[in-house]
Parts: structure tokens; C-alpha cells; sequence
């Protein structure tokens, strides 16, 4: 299993991006602190899609930040991305596995308490906890986990686990509180007028909740 930097964990969605050209955007956040990007994009053409992850994997190098495509195994594949993210009705975690090798970062989408027990019989790199509140970035999201579901999973999960759905500088503290090792945001920071201080804001708020909890446990 691969360790990643989960802490602040940036999830693209260009039509959010108010004009703003998503590589900039991404440079930016990635300035201000993002560990890790995937780019998901449910509606370009797979030509569009790949040009996109050619510019933001070129942006992404000199910085060490691993880059993830959201679902397409070919884009991941075809631009030699760092892993792949899969949700429960995307290709099989083994089928994946099998495809992109034991080098190549795999996450998955855990939506409830059921698929996260489910999730502790696979060899993923993470999950992602979606969603812990209610989110208008996706429109086919489930009931959200809230904190108290965020917690019970992490009672029990083996995987590192990042949360997305709702988060915010106000919400942030208490997810890592909740036994998260990061957060995933989209429109926090895609949303900005200012991406890097918007990613510099929630990676102090980050570190310094993971720095308590560390004290604590």
C-alpha cells in the first residue's frame, strides 16, 4: 500500500472554474499547499479531457503533487497519471489493480458504513469519504455521513481516508477531529478569487488539527 500526503486533497471541476483557466487555478492551490489533485471532468470529450491532464500533470511534476484521474483508467493510463480514483459503479478495484500495476495509486469512494467495511477486504491506497455533508458540486451523491459517520468508519477502517462533500474553513477542524487524514475540497478553492490563499488558509487549519490529534492519540 502506498502513503500518500492526504492532507489537502484538490478535486477539479473546471465547469465551477468561473472563466479561470483550471491550470492556473490548480498552480495556484498547489503554491498555497494541496498535496495530491484529481481532475474529474464528467462532460468533455476524451480528447479534451487528455489535453487537460497532459497540462495539469506538466504543472504538477516540479512540485512532487501525485496526479489522480477521477474514474477514466484510459486518461490514466494514456498521460501516465500518479493513481487512479474509482467510485462504487466505476471499474472494479482488481480489474484496476490488475491494469495499472502495484506502482500506481488507487482510491476508492465509500458512500457508507456497508462499502467501508467492504472496502477493508480490497488493497486501495485510500478512501475517500463522500460525502460528509451535503454538496452541490455532484448531483448523484448519497445521504451524507455527517461527522458521527466519518468517525465510526475510522474506528474501524485499515485504509487512510481523506473526507469530501461540504468542506470548508469552518467545518475542517472537526473533520480531521472525526479521525480524517485529510480533506478533499472542489469549490473551496476552485471557487476562489484567490486559490493559493484559499488552499494556505485550510492547510494551516489542516496541520494544525492533525498536529492535536496526534498529541492526543
Amino acid at each position: 500500500m502506498i502513503r500518500e500526503d492526504l492532507s489537502l486533497y484538490l478535486v477539479t471541476d473546471k465547469e465551477l472554474a468561473n472563466g479561470k483557466a483550471l491550470e492556473d487555478i490548480v498552480e495556484e492551490a498547489v503554491k498555497g499547499g494541496i498535496s495530491m489533485v484529481q481532475i474529474r471532468d464528467k462532460n468533455s470529450s476524451t480528447r479534451e479531457f487528455y489535453n487537460q491532464a497532459c497540462a495539469i500533470k506538466k504543472i504538477l511534476e516540479p512540485y512532487k503533487v501525485p496526479l489522480i484521474i477521477n474514474d477514466r483508467l484510459d486518461i490514466a493510463l494514456a498521460v501516465d497519471a500518479d493513481g487512479l480514483h474509482i467510485g462504487q459503479s466505476d471499474l472494479p478495484f482488481d480489474v484496476a489493480r490488475q491494469i495499472l500495476g502495484p506502482k500506481k495509486i488507487i482510491g476508492l469512494s465509500v458512500e457508507n458504513i456497508e462499502q467501508a467495511k467492504q472496502a477493508n477486504q480490497l488493497d486501495v491506497d485510500y478512501i475517500g469519504l463522500s460525502p460528509v455533508f451535503s454538496t452541490q458540486t455532484k448531483n448523484d451523491i448519497a445521504k451524507p455521513l455527517e461527522l458521527g459517520g466519518v468517525e465510526e468508519i475510522m474506528s474501524f477502517s485499515k485504509h487512510p481516508a481523506v473526507a469530501i462533500g461540504g468542506i470548508n474553513s469552518a467545518n475542517t477542524a472537526d473533520i480531521i477531529k472525526a479521525g480524517a487524514d485529510g480533506i478533499a475540497v472542489v469549490s473551496a478553492i476552485v471557487c476562489a478569487e484567490d486559490p493559493r490563499n484559499a488552499a494556505k488558509e485550510l492547510k494551516e487549519i489542516v496541520n494544525k488539527s492533525l498536529s492535536l490529534k496526534a498529541i492526543d492519540s
